[in-house]
């Protein structure tokens, strides 16, 4: 079974106070052994970076404002994770934002029930 391990940057901590994706990085494995596929996309939020964000992940507003939106990137994502289980740490925070930037462009959502939260 192919698996994809899967991390984003953020502007903050709640998708529904108006934060967005800044990064999303996936490696995909079979049966957990790399197997050298990746995606990894830097995302123009268009938005202003809180400096809370800013010190998290040192991407600025200047430094993304000339990279692809997530609307641009997304079928490339949801071409990447189809059928694959996604394993993700606090998984709620991820899927929140990724879930809600899916859903503003009309795209189906990830399933739940395909993804493992390693922290729990």
């Amino acid at each position: 079974m192919s698996e994809i391990f899967l991390d984003t940057e953020t502007t903050g901590l709640s998708y529904n106070d108006g934060h967005k994706i800044v990064e999303i990085a996936c490696i995909e494995t079979n049966d957990l052994i790399p197997t050298k596929k990746i995606f990894h996309k830097l995302i123009n939020p268009k938005r202003n970076m809180p400096e809370e964000a800013f010190k998290i992940h040192g991407f600025s507003s200047d430094f993304l404002s000339d990279k692809e939106t997530f609307d641009q990137i997304a079928d490339d994502f949801l071409n990447f994770i189809k059928g694959k289980k996604i394993i993700i740490h606090n998984a709620s925070f991820d899927i929140g934002f990724l879930n809600g930037e899916l859903s503003s462009i009309k795209k189906e959502i990830i399933n739940k029930k395909l993804v493992v939260d390693s922290l729990e």
